[in-house]
């Protein structure tokens, strides 16, 4: 394939942890330049598949603090070199408490994670010549930020929205009329052909959410 035909940002999606959570790999295809998306473990997986694609990683980010997503973070980016960004300060008990979470369903190992550098609505971050912008979108979490690529649109979305549903709420932290207020004022106007990939599960349209995911009707 020709430099003038190549797709600009190439994705990858490694299953992890016993919850199948969809860590990415968002590259942009000139560079090579990768972004690890929510690492929640399994690194050998995670590095294999780097390897595989051939990208050079170039930051981790994270889209929430649950152990599923954000477990491996510290362990990767002391083997890699790089840099932490994301989520919203708001899931800074969440990280501080990835030890103890995992070990509630007997994941040892994992690690606190200190972000490099905190997110909050409208900020930026950027793979190579690819820019996403970012939505804090709470209610899963009080922290959860999602990364949103308007001229490609594409919509990473962590477990804000799936295919079908939304994320869990029931938490102490945890609100859904507030991640439903998210969805739909944040998520939705970015456009019915906004393709997202969800933290779990197939990918989807925002488009076909905004039609049939019942959590969203009325």
């Amino acid at each position: 394939m020709s430099d003038q035909t190549k797709p600009p940002l190439g994705i990858a999606v490694v299953p992890v942890t016993p919850f199948q959570q969809n860590c990415s790999i968002v590259w942009c295809t000139r560079t090579m330049q990768a972004a690890i998306v929510d690492p929640g473990g399994d690194l050998p997986l995670i590095m294999g598949a780097l390897k595989e694609i051939g990208v050079t990683g170039a930051a981790i980010w994270l889209t929430h603090g649950h152990f599923d997503h954000a477990g491996g973070a510290s362990e990767l980016a002391e083997t890699l070199g790089l840099p932490i960004i994301g989520p919203h300060e708001a899931d800074r008990f969440l990280l501080d408490d990835l030890p103890a979470s995992g070990m509630r369903f007997d994941i040892r190992g994992m690690r606190p994670v200190t972000p490099t550098r905190w997110l909050a609505e409208g900020d930026e971050v950027a793979i190579g010549d690819i820019r996403f912008s970012v939505q804090h979108v709470p209610g899963h979490t009080p922290g959860h930020v999602t990364f949103f690529q308007k001229d490609l649109r594409f919509l990473l979305a962590g477990d804000t929205l799936f295919a079908g549903s939304v994320g869990r709420t029931d938490f102490p932290y945890g609100s859904h009329d507030q991640l439903i207020a998210g969805i739909r004022t944040k998520l939705l106007p970015l456009g019915d052909d906004v393709q997202f990939l969800p933290g779990h599960g197939p990918a989807g349209t925002l488009g076909e959410e905004r039609l049939n995911n019942q959590f969203l009707a009325g």
